[in-house]
């Protein structure tokens, strides 16, 4: 496994912003080899804690429908070698698992989440502004959906530090401007002490024997990627998540990117530190990509 091109610690820059880009629809959903083993860990949660990845209000389902209409059609078309629509069920071919289209009426969005790496999020424009109103979230970053569902984005952000004073009005002048046809993406990070892609429990305490010398085996390195899309028929706005997660130690094989994260990682304000619960092994973490970019320095 390669760390993605697109890394969004490269520059060696931390900002407190949206970093958008334009998305080519072409490129809106991402499938690699571990599509398999991804969708059958959904499938667990989804038969085990079903409540804990999947919830809807009754006002989203037409743009469930809308969503899982979208989906269906660019996955037969861009990738036929791994789905195979016929009649009313669509079949993933890697897994063998056939769904019948008509069983999911009531929760589109339940199949759709099913399908892809990818989480799906819907947003419904109200006077409180966009507020959630469904989502299949299998691979949650610290947060409950159940605690998020049915509030506008002000309340799901309340506790990013520096979102009411500085992203707030950015993002809901984003949300409202959005058009069909100008889709856009972009990069979230963050470490991490669990390889698990399910991580909805709270921040809670670290593994004390973190230290710089097994930081790269203790620690991983969370990304999201993210887009957003306006879905033509309902006006609601699609959110997706696609979570990749990597050992920290793969950086030993590329010290320029360790050199920028540990550039990104001092740049942090406090406040963001605590949020992203990076304060406690700051001094580790940066420790031990010192000595990876020390080590490459005397090669």
């Amino acid at each position: 496994m390669s760390l993605p091109s697109y890394l969004p610690f490269a520059d060696g820059q931390w900002r407190l912003s949206m970093g958008l880009k334009s998305l080519n629809l072409q490129e809106w959903i991402k499938i690699d080899e571990h599509l398999a083993k991804e969708l059958a860990l959904k499938d667990k949660l989804l038969k085990n804690q079903y409540s804990d990845v999947f919830a809807c209000l009754p006002e989203s389902r037409l743009s469930q429908k809308e969503v899982l209409d979208l989906l269906l059609n660019h996955l037969v078309e861009h990738f036929p070698q791994h789905y195979r629509q016929q009649g009313t069920t669509i079949e993933t071919i890697c897994t063998g698992q056939v769904w019948d289209i008509t069983h999911f009426e009531a929760v589109p969005l339940d199949l759709a989440g099913r399908l892809v790496q990818e989480d799906l999020l819907l947003m419904q424009p109200s006077p409180e502004g966009y507020i959630l109103t469904a989502a299949s979230l299998c691979f949650p970053s610290r947060w409950r959906l159940r605690e998020k569902l049915g509030h506008p984005l002000a309340q799901i952000h309340a506790s990013v530090p520096g979102y009411h004073d500085k992203l707030e009005r950015p993002v809901d002048s984003f949300f409202d401007r959005l058009k069909v046809n100008h889709p856009a993406w972009r990069l979230n990070w963050s470490i991490v002490d669990s390889p698990e892609l399910f991580l909805a429990q709270e921040k809670g305490d670290l593994d004390t024997t973190i230290n710089a010398e097994n930081a790269g085996e203790k620690l991983w390195i969370r990304v999201e990627r993210q887009t957003l899309r306006r879905l033509e028929v309902s006006g609601d706005i699609l959110f997706t998540i696609r979570t990749y997660v990597h050992p920290l130690q793969m950086l030993e094989e590329n010290s320029a990117i360790a050199h920028n994260l540990a550039e990104a990682v001092k740049q942090i304000p406090l406040g963001m530190q605590i949020y992203k619960n990076l304060l406690p092994i700051r001094e580790a973490l940066l420790g031990y990509l010192e000595q990876v970019t020390a080590a490459h320095s005397m090669n």
